[in-house]
């Protein structure tokens, strides 16, 4: 038979086992001492018939009063009178210190515990139609600030954010970059993002929407796919489908990603977004603007809406018959997006839009005449492409996709020069896969801050040069301080050849692009700024990643800046009307303009750029202007 122990062991082992409750249990052990002494006081003086010195003997239940009044408040005993009395007050009293200077310490522990508890962020959240960010990093507080301008049309929103990080840290973080919370209340609460215990403290059940951001850790992208993972297998799982906006760094990972998200997950391919654009942005300056717009929700944004007055019309009659918006495609009732369909494409019942707006609330057909200057309408001319010459100034992971993107759009016999000097750069060279044999790459490895070296390259020969930051090497303020270094040394070239050299710039922190402005740079691609931008809007658009992957695909429409005088005779001022025809004769779509003097209307600081411009006001164009264009070549 086994041994149980004594029975003083096992009443030993019992209450050990209640004390390990905490707060609660000592309370308890407390508040059963005060009333056994109670009772038994109360007991003795009902017995003995022992009261106060010229009082009457007291029955139990007022002997019970009388000793809960001295346990409670030591200073009652004062007034007692007759030996026999006050010896009972006094074991009573001092039995009551013992207890209630013990309930204080535990119940200031207590309160200190709950503090301490709630200052690391592990209380649990019961708000609903929140929207969630997991992970930290750089981007986290330029998405905070675009869901803060997008949650000002709502009612209390609220931004729960679970993050390896200290709660304390976080909020003191976002309080410093993030001064402008408008209407919305942050939340920050620390935990494992890929741990279902500590994703429940967030309450993903009744979210709006999750952003998954890539951690600053050895192997983010298997952090951002195992909390996807957490979140659409859990056991609890809401029935509903999640809405989740993740970034993943490396494309390679992103088919995983597919299969663990399925259709409740939009992929932000960080760095294949990044590398498109600055390729398209070295070709066109000033085409990042037109992206940061449709991307950013202080401007027009990309709207994926129902609109039945289109039904049995055709796209081309759907992109004249809207005023303050643009209509740049349709998605069909399987939820595939169609960007610059034929302009014969008749619009099918359960069809949505896909349009350009200031707000929803702008988003409806017009019902006015439309008035064309027809005659100001020019044919298409047929455009010849020329062998270029590209040099890459400085590399980072992106590098090898830039080389790879840039050759699907090169004309046959163009140049690729890269000049660098990190580790690993020749086998990063040697591993380009290019689209096509038009694209020679050749690699030289300088010094790019070093004067001497950078005008041995013979830089005024090429016709677009990227600067790139050693972001893979350095941190974010280093690797722009060097960035703003070969930025100037190109002013300096470009000022002693007296000519102007296209330059676009990869910049890792917003703030430092002011700094850059100086260096007269033609345009600077933000990184983590585009990053923070697409995975906002994901997370309010389920759309916005297909339609931003087929805008940035070369085999789909793309956006393009081309002279306006090619579409119409700009002599004299004509509306965006007679342009939007201009562009539909051409099978293209226009979405905006380009202004070389931008003026003072241009408060936005884009470079001139206007996008979905009133259709029907009159401007004077110039030869130097650029009309904005969704074309597929």
């Amino acid at each position: 038979m086994q041994n149980r122990g004594s029975l003083g062991a096992r009443l030993r082992y019992a209450f050990d086992k209640s004390m390990a409750g905490g707060s609660v249990a000592l309370i308890g052990w407390l508040a059963v001492i005060s009333l056994i002494v109670i009772m038994i006081a109360a007991a003795f003086l009902a017995v003995t018939g022992i009261a106060p010195e010229g009082g009457q003997p007291v029955g139990f239940i007022e002997g019970a009063w009388e000793s809960l009044m001295r346990t409670m408040d030591a200073g009652t005993m004062g007034g007692d009178m007759g030996w026999s009395f006050r010896g009972v007050s006094l074991v009573v009293t001092i039995a009551g210190i013992f207890v209630f200077s013990a309930l204080i310490g535990v119940l200031s522990s207590g309160l200190d515990n709950k503090l301490d508890e709630l200052r690391k962020g592990r209380s649990h959240v019961l708000e609903r139609d929140h929207t969630i960010i997991l992970n930290w990093s750089p981007s986290i507080f330029d998405v905070i600030s675009e869901l803060v301008i997008a949650n000002k049309s709502r009612r209390r929103p609220y931004i729960v954010i679970l993050a390896a990080k200290d709660k304390v840290e976080m909020e003191d973080d976002i309080a410093d970059k993030v001064p402008d919370l408008a209407n919305t209340k942050i939340i920050c609460r620390s935990g494992d993002p890929t741990d279902l215990y500590d994703l429940g403290i967030v309450n993903p059940q009744t979210s709006r929407s999750v952003v998954v951001l890539s951690p600053e850790t050895e192997d983010p992208d298997s952090q951002v796919i195992k909390s996807v993972l957490a979140i659409v297998h859990d056991p609890n799982r809401r029935k509903e489908p999640y809405q989740i906006a993740a970034e993943i760094r490396d494309a390679r990972n992103a088919e995983v990603a597919r299969i663990v998200g399925g259709g409740e997950v939009q992929l932000v391919l960080a760095d294949e977004l990044i590398s498109r654009i600055v390729v398209h942005s070295s070709r066109q300056a000033g085409l990042s603007a037109v992206y940061s717009e449709l991307l950013d929700f202080d401007g027009c944004e990309i709207y994926t809406v129902e609109q039945p007055g289109l039904t049995g019309k055709t796209f081309a009659a759907g992109v004249m018959g809207y005023e303050h918006c643009s209509l740049i495609g349709l998605q069909d009732a399987e939820g595939k997006v169609h960007l610059n369909p034929h302009p014969t494409r008749v619009f099918a019942p359960g069809e949505k839009a896909i349009v350009i707006a200031e707000d929803d609330a702008a988003i409806r057909m017009s019902d006015q005449e439309i008035r064309l200057t027809r005659e100001a309408v020019r044919p298409p001319q047929p455009r010849k492409a020329a062998a270029e010459r590209t040099l890459i100034l400085g590399w980072n992971r992106r590098g090898p996709i830039i080389a790879g993107e840039l050759s699907r759009y090169v004309a046959p016999g163009s140049l690729l020069t890269i000049a660098a000097d990190t580790p690993d750069i020749a086998a990063d060279v040697a591993g380009i896969q290019r689209a096509n044999d038009n694209l020679a790459i050749e690699l030289k490895r300088i010094d790019t801050s070093d004067r001497r070296q950078l005008d041995a390259l013979e830089v005024p020969s090429y016709d677009h040069v990227l600067v790139l930051g050693y972001s893979d090497h350095m941190g974010a303020q280093s690797a722009d301080t060097r960035t703003l270094v070969v930025l100037l040394q190109l002013r300096k070239i470009a000022d002693a050849a007296g000519r102007h050299i296209s330059v676009v710039s990869e910049m890792i922190d917003v703030r430092n692009r002011d700094l850059a402005e100086v260096t007269r740079a033609d345009d600077f691609v933000v990184s983590n700024k585009l990053v923070s931008l697409m995975l906002a809007q994901a997370s309010e658009n389920a759309s916005m990643s297909a339609i931003f992957d087929e805008l940035l695909d070369e085999e789909g429409s793309e956006i393009y800046m081309r002279p306006m005088s090619d579409y119409i005779d700009i002599a004299n001022p004509v509306n965006f009307y007679t342009v939007c025809l201009s562009a539909l004769k051409r099978g293209e779509i226009a979405i905006g303009y380009r202004r070389q003097r931008a003026g003072d209307a241009d408060t936005r600081d884009l470079a001139g750029v206007l996008v979905n411009p009133k259709k029907s006001e009159k401007v004077a164009f110039e030869a130097a202007d650029r009309i904005i264009v969704l074309a597929r070549d």
